[in-house]
Formats: structure tokens, C-alpha cells, sequence
């Protein structure tokens, strides 16, 4: 079944989630009757366990807090203030709107808080939308799995309990401080395992894999529900550490994980009865559209209000909130439990949390792509390869304008100043096919050799060719030896020789001074090239524009044809127009005309 769903996946483009979804309530009783979870007794929650504990450490193996430093305020809060905001939210609208028990509206409101990784991080990485909202959305899911899970076990907890106010405060910093204790210790541990030089990969695969369980599993039984976090902080502090095999690592838990999904979602949506959602009915529907279009955007304004974030990647982080296993397999989990104890509203909470778990998996899987390019969130993938003083400059101009660039340097030390700068780099040799792949260059739209070495620059030039299928246009390189030139210009490179360029440049300015004006603004100013596609602008005359200070165009091409830019030129749908701007007036004038 897996199989059928990936294929699927594979094929349509659709996200995997959504196949495996439908797959197992088809297989579950209530349809085909293939899959029944309840035989499975007791096994069934260790199962879901494992599984959830290799799916969150996954997650936090992909986070390098390195390379998020510029969001990780944002991140704080919209774990801490934001999931408070999120259960409050959610709590009261589940209450007045579903009508459901206070109790019960209290345990839905908890789950809720959860985004899930399982859903997000395939997604982010298929849509390939800016570096930073995408780091912000996959470690906002890894910590709030975890955070839901703690603040679900405190709520059911005081709901069958009954815990005192200091009781609840001593629950609470028991397991947070639990999970993340054994989490470090875990993630130090491993650390120097993997050090060891005389390690095969498939003893580390082994030991990793081990390692997790023994995490998961020591946390949980010192303290019920810090065991998910504890996995977590796990993964972040060996993703966020130079180690051996870590490449080898990511692989291997890659496939493991997806064996691991496609298990347990099956599983869990085979417990679906329709008769949960039926007795939720509209109501349960109306809570989940204000989940999605009230209460996200609200904690999410919020939390990153004071972030770098601009409006239009806090509408697509809004949009982006699917929830997935955590709420499902925690929800059965209490519903079981409920019975046991003789508390009614078991099955509504299973129902709310279903039905909150496939609009807003369909939703998301469905729609991502095409809000991210509405909102135009989704910049150009850009490798650089050399982080001398050349590459850090163009990686910081680059990142400054919003693409998504990454820099492969041999140099330890210089990877290092990159990440200070909040410049991705990736410490290896760019010749290594490897490396190259590590940093994403199947993904890249141009690839820019900046070293001092020629054969290097020329080599990477030739591989993205002919091994990654990279176009002449998308291939740029320098050349130190302007002897060098032709043998880039013969295999179709484009290459520039910054001896011959300055010379061009400063023979040019040798008596004309103002023609080259623009070197002087160069450092603070930007040069776009804009698609015409805002309804509102095609049809003026330049003239009639209301263009920001500091900002000029200088051509308009349309078609096969350019046009020096002038206020009687009336601007055409599809025109590509040449911008410059000092500051941001640059990318003003862009988002002017693109619509």
C-alpha cells in the first residue's frame, strides 16, 4: 500500500501524506475491513512510539541551528507564546462553536498546537520556498510536536486528575527540563561515538538507530511525555554538529522514516469512524476553518512581529499549519483511555482531531505550491562555490535580495564566517559530487565558481553540465588567468577575468567619469530584471507611474526586442523591465509589477 501511495505521490506531484490518508481509512473497518490497529491491543502504542521517535529525531537531524540564527527569536515564540495562543484560541472556538465539553475542548485545543513535521518538511522541500521561512516552518514542527505533547499530557492530566495549580507547574518543568536534559546528554554521547574513525557506516546507522530508542525510551520511563522531546533536542544538536557519516545518516533515516510514515499513518487513519465525524458534523468543520484562517495567522503575526519576516511569507507560514501523527496517535491514545475511565467525549476528540487532520493535510498538500507563487515566496535556488572574499560578497548580495544561496568552501574557517553572517555554507570540496549534491545543486537554477583556482571553478563548470543537466545561461564562473578565458568560453561557460575587468572598467572611467557613476552605488543598490504581470500597470505609459525615490528603469525588453526606458514607452504584459535602486526601492518597483 505504501508503494501505491508513493508511486502516486511520485507521479501526480501530490504529497505523500495525502495518498497514505486515504489509503488506510480504505483499509480500515470501516470501508474494506483489510486493517483492523485493534488486534494490535497494547502493541499498537509501541509501535506508534517507535516510529513517532524516529520521525521527530529525523526532523531534528535536518535542522542546523547555524544556519537559523536570524529567526530564532521568531522560532522561541511561536513555540512558547504562540502555542499558548494557539490552545487558548483553539480551546474556546472548539467550545462555543462545536459545542464540545470543556474538558474535552481542553485536550482538542492542546493537540492543536502541533504542526507536525511529517507534513511540513516534505512540503517545504518540494515547493522550495525561501531558506528562512522554510527552516522557521520544519523547526516550528520538530519543537511543537514535542510542546503538544507535554501541554496534552498536562491538560489530560488536570482533566482526569484533577493536579493542583502547583502540581501542574511542577509536571510541566519536570518534563521539559527531563527531555531536554536526556536529549543533550544523548546528542553529546553521539557525537564522540561517531568521532571514532574505526566506525563502518552500517555500525553507525545501527548504533544512531539504537541510540534514539534508548533516548525515547529512558525519557519516557523517568517521565511520561518528555520522550518526544528528548528525541528532538537529540536530532538538532547532532544536525547542528560537524560529525563523520552524517551524510550516510540522513540517508539511511530518510528511507527509514518514510517506511516508519507510511506504517503508522495507515495504521492510525484505519481507527477512523465515520460516525465521529458525523456526530461533529458542520460544526466541526467551522473550527477547523478558524483553526486555519483565524487562529494560525493570529499566532503567527504575532510571533513574528518583530522578525525579519515580511507580510507576504507570514500570510504563506499562516497557510502552512497541517497537523498530522502527534495529534492522531495521541488523540486515540486519550480517547482509549477516556472510555476506560468511564468520561464521555472520547469520540468526539477523535472526530475533531480527524477531521482537523485531513482538511488541513488536503489543504496544504493541495494548495502550498500554488499560495507560495501567489505570493511570491519562492526565490532562486543560487550554489556558490568558493566563500573567499568574491563569494561572500555575491552570497551576501544574493541573500540580501531574498534568494536562497548556499556556499561550498574547502575551508573550514571561512565556512565558519559564512555562518556568522547567516550565509548556509557547506564545508567540503566542491569537486566531490557528493558535496555538491549535499548543497543542493540538483535543485540549483545557477551555479557561480568564484574561487582562485581555475582547474576548480572549471571542473564544477563542467560537472553541472554534464552530470546535473545545468543550462549555458545558468553556469557562471571566474576566471583568475585571463589565459584561461577561451578554454571556458569553448566549453560554452560564461566567465569573466576580474583582471580584464577592471581594466575595462577604470580605462572606461579615465575621462568619463559620470559613465560609470553607478560603481559608486553599487555597493548600497540593487539591479533587477521584473516581469510585467500586474494588471494595474500593464497598459501605462511609464510617465504614469508612481515609482519610489531612488529607483529608475533602465530598459524594456518585449519580445526579441529592447527599448532604452522612457516615460512615453506603455508598458505591456509579459515586458521584461531592467530596475536599478539603492536600497530597497529596487524590489518596490518589482513588486509594483508583478502581481
Amino acid at each position: 500500500m505504501a508503494l501505491i501511495a508513493l508511486t502516486l505521490s511520485n507521479w501526480l506531484k501530490v504529497p505523500l501524506l495525502i495518498f497514505l490518508l486515504f489509503e488506510g481509512i480504505i483499509a480500515g473497518p470501516e470501508v474494506l475491513g483489510i486493517i483492523d490497529p485493534t488486534v494490535l491491543g497494547d502493541g499498537l502504542t509501541a509501535i506508534v512510539s517507535l516510529c513517532v521517535s524516529v520521525i521527530v529525531f529525523d526532523g531534528g537531524l535536518n535542522i542546523d541551528v547555524r544556519h537559523v540564527r536570524t529567526i530564532q527569536k521568531c522560532i522561541i515564540r511561536m513555540v512558547t507564546v504562540g502555542v499558548l495562543i494557539t490552545f487558548i484560541l483553539a480551546t474556546f472556538a472548539s467550545m462555543v462553536v462545536a459545542d464540545l465539553p470543556f474538558e474535552i475542548a481542553l485536550l482538542f485545543g492542546a493537540l492543536v498546537t502541533a504542526t507536525g513535521p511529517t507534513v511540513i518538511t516534505p512540503l517545504v522541500r518540494h515547493v522550495r520556498v525561501s531558506h528562512k521561512v522554510s527552516k522557521v516552518l520544519e523547526v516550528e514542527g520538530v519543537l511543537n510536536d514535542a510542546a503538544s505533547v507535554i501541554v496534552a499530557a498536562l491538560a489530560f492530566e488536570w482533566v482526569t486528575s484533577q493536579l493542583s495549580g502547583i502540581e501542574l507547574i511542577g509536571f510541566f518543568a519536570y518534563r521539559i527540563s527531563l527531555g531536554i536534559a536526556i536529549g543533550v546528554i544523548s546528542g553529546i554521547i553521539l557525537k564522540k561515538l561517531l568521532s571514532q574513525t574505526f566506525l563502518s557506516e552500517q555500525t553507525v546507522r545501527l548504533l544512531t538507530f539504537a541510540m534514539v530508542i534508548a533516548t525515547y525510551v529512558i525519557a519516557e520511563s523517568l517521565g511520561n511525555e518528555s520522550g518526544i522531546l528528548a528525541v528532538a533536542i537529540f536530532g538538532i544538536i547532532v544536525g547542528s554538529s560537524n560529525v563523520p557519516h552524517k551524510s550516510t545518516l540522513k540517508e539511511f533515516k530518510a528511507d527509514l522514516v518514510l517506511m516508519m510514515l507510511s506504517i503508522i499513518f495507515i495504521l492510525l487513519a484505519s481507527f477512523l469512524k465515520f460516525e465521529y465525524i458525523m456526530q461533529i458534523g458542520l460544526a466541526g468543520l467551522i473550527v477547523v476553518l478558524l483553526l486555519i484562517f483565524v487562529i494560525r495567522p493570529i499566532m503567527v503575526f504575532i510571533s513574528t512581529s518583530f522578525g525579519s519576516f515580511n507580510t507576504r511569507e507570514k500570510l504563506f507560514i499562516s497557510f502552512v499549519g497541517p497537523r498530522g501523527i502527534v495529534p492522531a496517535s495521541i488523540a486515540t491514545y486519550f480517547a482509549a483511555r477516556l472510555n476506560e475511565l468511564g468520561m464521555e467525549g472520547g469520540n468526539a476528540l477523535v472526530g475533531m482531531i480527524f477531521i482537523t487532520i485531513i482538511i488541513t493535510v488536503l489543504m496544504t498538500g493541495l494548495l502550498t505550491k500554488y499560495v507560495a507563487k501567489f505570493l511570491g515566496v519562492i526565490p532562486m535556488e543560487i550554489l556558490v562555490v568558493g566563500g573567499g572574499e568574491v563569494g561572500t560578497i555575491l552570497a551576501e548580495r544574493f541573500e540580501k535580495r531574498g534568494e536562497n544561496v548556499i556556499v561550498i568552501d574547502s575551508s573550514e574557517e571561512n565556512c565558519t564566517k559564512l555562518m556568522k553572517s547567516n550565509i548556509r555554507a557547506i564545508h567540503g570540496d566542491a569537486e566531490d559530487v557528493k558535496v555538491l549534491k549535499e548543497a543542493g545543486i540538483e535543485n540549483a537554477k545557477y551555479v557561480v565558481a568564484t574561487t582562485d583556482q581555475d582547474n576548480t571553478n572549471l571542473l564544477v563548470c563542467q560537472i553541472a553540465k554534464t552530470k546535473f543537466g545545468l543550462k549555458e545561461d545558468q553556469i557562471v564562473a571566474r576566471v583568475n588567468n585571463i589565459e584561461n578565458l577561451h578554454a571556458f568560453w569553448d566549453l560554452g561557460i560564461r566567465s569573466m577575468s576580474p583582471a580584464m575587468t577592471t581594466a575595462l572598467v577604470l580605462d572606461n572611467m579615465v575621462g568619463r567619469p559620470h559613465m560609470f557613476s553607478m560603481c559608486e552605488v553599487g555597493e548600497g543598490a540593487d539591479i533587477l530584471e521584473v516581469h510585467v504581470s500586474n494588471p494595474e500597470v500593464s497598459g501605462k505609459a511609464i510617465k504614469e507611474l508612481k515609482l519610489p525615490e531612488n529607483s529608475l528603469l533602465l530598459m524594456v525588453m518585449r519580445g526579441d526586442k529592447s527599448f532604452i526606458a522612457n516615460g512615453n514607452i506603455v508598458l505591456e504584459y509579459g515586458d521584461i523591465v531592467t530596475v536599478i535602486g539603492e536600497g530597497d526601492s529596487a524590489q518596490r518597483v518589482a513588486d509594483l509589477f508583478e502581481k
